[in-house]
């Protein structure tokens, strides 16, 4: 499905360059700033996923931020952004599916701004009072990420909010620093998965492997019921996808992003597509094999692989575990061994 003209421009503020390349010390600098903040998460190599797929298997537990979620590193990043380039804007407003808003909303209260936040009718019940108790607005509109989003630019131009976009050039240096300590941690890495949005988490691991000098591939994961991010990274330009019926939330974009796909089409290996069936089987070993909960897009990178382990037969691999915000329903029906409707 071609890309609206009209939705070309949404997911990102024109300031943000197409191409953002980052040297190592550019890198070092944002995560020296995150860390006043908030403290670098975890990696561990769990034995029982090794069992489980064959291979060794680190898990970076970006479930362990201060809001659940891989998103409040970038936020710190684009908010100091925002007060030192546009000192003026008194209030933001952005969309969501819930890790992007919260994480927005709890930089931007701290910073002294207010924060809007425009979701889809339906989305989780849980990451909505997040966001209300971090202090934003919450309003709902739409039925899907796309729809929530034109919202939220219409607003911003209406009452003079500055529309934070999902994916910017700040961003992604943020969300690097992630990439930055599991780089550090296990240098010889064979291949890193990576959940694919917006693109954000996907750059930020580009960055961070080509600013250490690194050759490990990086793979971006989709949902295969939202895949209009690996088929644009097949294609090499913008595909959209006419739906986003997945409950794993935070993957689920129908309109990709051009600024994201100039930098991880020349970056990433290839792009696997996973279904809610093996999504949720993938958040039943995270909790058998570690007892971590991991939302929907936080266990697609373990599903990718559990998808490709007799290829990864033996090799170092790692999975992005990028947020742990799920609703406890949908919880329920997961452990329970069924798969959540959408």
């Amino acid at each position: 499905m071609p890309l609206p003209a009209d939705l070309a421009d949404q997911c990102f503020e024109p300031l943000a360059q197409a191409t953002p390349l980052f040297a190592l010390n550019d890198l070092r600098a944002a995560a020296a700033r995150i860390y006043k903040d908030m403290p670098p998460s975890p990696q561990y190599a769990w034995p029982l996923l090794a069992e489980r797929t064959g291979c060794e298997v680190w898990v970076k537990h970006e479930n362990h931020t201060p809001t659940g979620a891989f998103k409040a590193r970038g936020a710190i990043t684009f908010i100091d952004w925002l007060r030192a380039e546009h000192p003026h804007v008194k209030g933001i407003i952005t969309a969501t599916r819930g890790n992007h808003g919260q994480a927005q909303v709890r930089a931007a209260v701290k910073a002294g701004l207010t924060a809007t936040i425009v979701v889809p009718h339906g989305n989780a019940r849980e990451k909505n009072a997040a966001m209300r108790a971090f202090g934003a607005e919450l309003i709902e509109h739409g039925d899907d990420f796309d729809s929530a989003k034109a919202e939220a630019v219409a607003r911003a131009a209406q009452y003079g909010l500055f529309m934070v976009p999902s994916y910017h050039e700040e961003l992604v240096r943020g969300v690097a620093s992630y990439g930055l300590e599991l780089f550090d941690a296990v240098p010889d890495l064979d291949t890193v998965y990576v959940p694919v949005g917006c693109g954000s988490g996907l750059c930020g691991t580009i960055a961070a492997r080509d600013a250490l000098g690194l050759k490990t591939k990086i793979v971006g994961v989709v949902s295969a019921h939202v895949d209009a991010a690996k088929l644009s990274f097949e294609a090499g330009r913008l595909i959209a996808s006419p739906t986003a019926h997945t409950f794993a939330d935070g993957v689920a974009v129908c309109t990709p992003v051009q600024a994201a796909l100039d930098y991880f089409g020349k970056g990433a290996d290839r792009f696997v597509a996973v279904t809610d069936d093996e999504v949720a089987e993938a958040i039943r070993a995270y909790w058998q094999d570690t007892h971590n909960l991991a939302e929907g897009a936080g266990a697609v990178a373990l599903a990718a692989l559990m998808q490709e382990k007799d290829a990864m037969q033996g090799k170092r691999v790692a999975v992005i575990l990028s947020g742990g915000n799920m609703d406890q329903s949908q919880v329920a029906v997961v452990l329970s061994g069924q798969t959540p409707l959408t």
